[in-house]
């Protein structure tokens, strides 16, 4: 495997965690974070990952990838269309009630997602908007990154599916590490949820609605259950 290639996966590997860790532990220890310190998280974030998925496509070029290999297609394309609907509103619906779960535990009992909760999440319109670029965004990037280009360096390397998946569902669960560990274990199972989507259809298409449905019902629903019911602990403590 060329430099270059060992490169972007060690920057996948160890430089995206520790970036992630490093940003959050930062906002942890601020006394407040405002609207305009979310906002400026949201679009850094979004020109951040824009600026990886371009050197990385440069490097993909560079090697000869092609468009079916990195999962640049739309092939069968009601059938793209279908799952992506289909996967995308399944998967949004599971996670607007699992977000609701949490938002039925005491606030102090619900760990550190709490505290990532009230400094990450949009608290108004004026958030929530950026919020959403920064989901569709996510879907893009992230999904070109590992079930795109990670995927398919590992396929061409020989690997089997399954692996194939795996080792890019690690790398894309490590990336999500500032989360906890809890984080860093159902970020891998959505995943290889991803991952296996995209060894079905042969495309990033539909994993790439799935991922950013995620993200978008994190927008919407998470300051509905876990930012709400922490603010009417503490009024009704106080």
């Amino acid at each position: 495997m060329a430099w270059d290639i060992w490169l972007i996966f060690f920057v996948l590997a160890v430089i995206l965690p520790w970036r992630g860790r490093a940003r959050l532990k930062t906002l942890l220890v601020m006394p407040h974070v405002g609207a305009m310190e979310r906002i400026v998280l949201y679009a850094s974030t979004i020109a951040f990952q824009w600026v990886i998925v371009a050197v990385v496509s440069w490097r993909a070029w560079a090697h000869g990838y092609t468009a079916v290999e990195l999962g640049l297609t739309t092939r069968d394309g009601t059938r793209l269309i279908i799952g992506s609907i289909v996967g995308a509103a399944t998967i949004a619906t599971f996670h607007w009630f699992n977000l609701r779960r949490v938002g039925r535990i005491p606030p102090n009992s619900r760990g550190s997602i709490q505290a990532i909760a009230e400094r990450i999440l949009p608290q108004s319109t004026m958030e929530l908007l950026p919020f959403l670029a920064l989901a569709i965004t996510a879907g893009l990037c992230e999904e070109f990154l590992y079930r795109g280009f990670a995927m398919a360096v590992l396929t061409r390397l020989g690997v089997v599916a399954w692996v194939a998946v795996l080792v890019s569902s690690i790398l894309f669960g490590l990336a999500h590490l500032y989360q906890g560990r809890g984080g860093l274990v159902s970020t891998m199972f959505v995943g290889i949820v991803l991952g296996i989507g995209r060894v079905v259809y042969g495309s990033l298409v539909p994993v790439i609605f799935w991922h950013a449905a995620v993200d978008v019902i994190a927008g919407i629903a998470g300051p509905r259950y876990l930012l709400r019911s922490s603010l009417n602990t503490v009024e009704s403590i106080s």
